[in-house]
This record gives structure tokens, sequence and C-alpha cells, in this order.
């Protein structure tokens, strides 16, 4: 990411937002997922909802380094 690449950022933004929101719900499913497996730690599910949920979290990065990556400078 050392080099400029402001027209990948431009074109990768709305669907940074986008997964932004995506992110927000994968936290709330992170923390409910959480509570739950606190509860009862015998379901193995809650641990993949957790995982789900993460993936979901870092989403906006990986789209903003996708777009970033993929317009030459």
């Amino acid at each position: 990411m050392g080099d400029c690449r402001p027209l990948g950022f431009l074109i990768g933004l709305p669907f940074a937002i986008l997964a932004l929101v995506l992110s927000l719900v994968g936290a709330v499913i992170w923390i409910v997922g959480t509570l739950l497996s606190c509860l009862c730690p015998c379901c193995v599910c809650f641990a993949g909802l957790a995982n789900l949920a993460m993936a979901l979290i870092k989403l906006p990065v990986k789209v903003m380094r996708c777009f970033i990556e993929q317009i030459p400078c």
C-alpha cells in the first residue's frame, strides 16, 4: 500500500461503505454468538458463527485492498 492509488480508493469507497454496514451486522452477530457460547459451551455452531462474524468485520478492509490493488498507478 505504499503506492498512491486514489482512483482505486474512490471506486472502492461505495463498496467499502456497504461492507462497513455488513461489518456492523457482523459485530452484532459476534457479540450474540459469544454470549451464547458462554452460556452453552457445548454448542460448536456458535464458534462457527463467531468466525463468520469476524470475517464480516474484516470485510471493508479486504474490499478496499482489492480495489486499490486492481488499479495501476
